[in-house]
């Protein structure tokens, strides 16, 4: 471990590398950048064994640490995942360049033509827990966008992360661009992730992609601005009119497919016509499903479930249990979800296009779903190429994060020899 004089200094040396590479990056042509992420796509899977190798050592480390069955799932690495990798960095390579865009323009009755046009943000810091994906991902937006970034993997995918970023300096380095572009923060140390937090000279805004811990340290010390990545207590809510097969279906998904993720449902909310009408089939299927459910009210008299406490309402689990309860009606699911929900991702299953519209005006979660898993909380699912993560707060950038909203902009202003009367 070192000292903290030393992560400093390290760190200083960082940041001022990435501030002389965005400068550079913002001028860099789209065929450079795609030249550089296809590289990079062709490297990872290219390398993929020794990925895969430097994945066993996290499994290992992740397991010495007493990582959850969920937590050890997001860290693991396979052929499949690393193809998906890959191929994400092709997709993000394949969307349109962002920077320089024209947004939009007018024209004044002074004479000015005015245009607003996207420009890159400069330098972005990543924190992120566990998922050693997020290097590529996290890489290929800001590159794709002309930013430099700086990335701060989990402790616990240390070797994996280190794989991935040398697959990425390899395409920076087929396409002439600086390989400071996309740095690895080479330490375990948390000292690192402080002088981050405070290095505005250096970091233009952070992105926290991890748990509650993670993002409340970072809302707490950071003096560089932060697009909040908040807990995903997804709710999902079967309306009365909700067709029975489409539910299971819907819910189903939403939990088991992959429960360390965001977009997994958390809790489910039950209509009390459609209960009535239908009985407990939701609940027996997530119980067949082998997802602890912890039931509230009537709920809790069926079979196999446990009873739930206060705490497990607005409770972001990451694992095979779900809270549920039933409401009467939509108006007191929305209340529900506004009293426990993290304006992450919130569903509504019904036939009913009247109470879908009226869900959807309500609420203000960054993702509104009608008749889909919670699942699709993806920017790859949104046609983004990849996402950085999905931001909660309201300010700059909302829902999935890909390479256009790790844009600004500025106005380009034309005159023919126009004065001001």
């Amino acid at each position: 471990m070192k000292d903290h004089a030393t992560i400093d200094a390290m760190m200083a040396q960082i940041g001022a590398d990435a501030r002389a590479a965005a400068t550079e990056l913002a001028t860099a042509s789209s065929e450079r950048k795609y030249a550089a992420l296809i590289g990079a796509a062709d490297a990872i899977w290219e390398h993929r064994q020794e990925i895969m190798d430097a994945n066993a050592e996290d499994q290992v480390y992740g397991e010495e640490k007493g990582l959850s069955p969920a937590m050890m799932d997001r860290l693991l690495l396979d052929e499949p995942r690393i193809r998906a990798m890959a191929e994400g960095l092709r997709n993000v390579a394949a969307q349109k360049d962002p920077v320089g865009a024209v947004m939009t323009e007018w024209d004044m009755p002074s004479g000015l033509h005015i245009q607003r046009v996207r420009t890159p943000l400069g330098v972005i810091g990543v924190i992120y827990e566990s998922r050693p994906n997020v290097t590529a991902d996290a890489g290929a937006l800001c590159l794709q966008s002309g930013n430099a970034v700086i990335l701060r993997g989990g402790s616990e995918s240390f070797h994996s992360s280190s794989m991935i970023h040398k697959c990425l300096q390899i395409g920076l380095k087929q396409a002439g661009l600086p390989e400071a572009a996309i740095q690895l923060v080479p330490t375990r140390d948390r000292a690192a992730v402080s002088a981050m937090l405070t290095a505005t000279d250096h970091i233009d805004v952070i992105v926290p992609r991890g748990g509650k811990g993670l993002v409340g340290l970072v809302q707490r010390e950071a003096r560089v601005p932060v697009f909040a990545h908040l807990e995903g207590i997804c709710h999902i809510y079967v309306g009365a009119t909700a067709d029975p097969a489409m539910a299971i279906e819907i819910v189903l998904n939403a939990k088991t497919r992959r429960t360390g993720i965001c977009g997994a449902m958390e809790c489910l909310l039950i209509d009390w016509r459609f209960y009535t009408e239908h009985g407990p089939i939701l609940i027996e299927a997530l119980l067949a499903a082998g997802v602890e459910v912890r039931a509230d009210g009537e709920l809790a008299k069926i079979a196999g479930t446990q009873a739930a406490t206060a705490d497990d309402f607005g409770k972001e689990f990451l694992d095979m249990i779900c809270a549920a309860k039933l409401v009467d009606g939509v108006d007191q699911a929305i209340d529900h979800i506004r009293t426990y929900g993290s304006n992450h991702t919130d569903a509504i299953v019904t036939a009913d296009d009247q109470a879908a519209a009226h869900f959807f005006k309500e609420l203000d979660s960054a993702i509104l779903m009608r008749n889909a898993s919670t699942q699709f909380a993806d920017g790859g699912e949104f046609g983004m190429g990849a996402e950085i993560g999905i931001a909660t707060g309201k300010l700059h950038a909302r829902g999935p994060v890909g390479a256009e909203q790790l844009t600004s902009f500025k106005y380009l202003v034309t005159g023919q020899g126009t004065v001001r009367a």
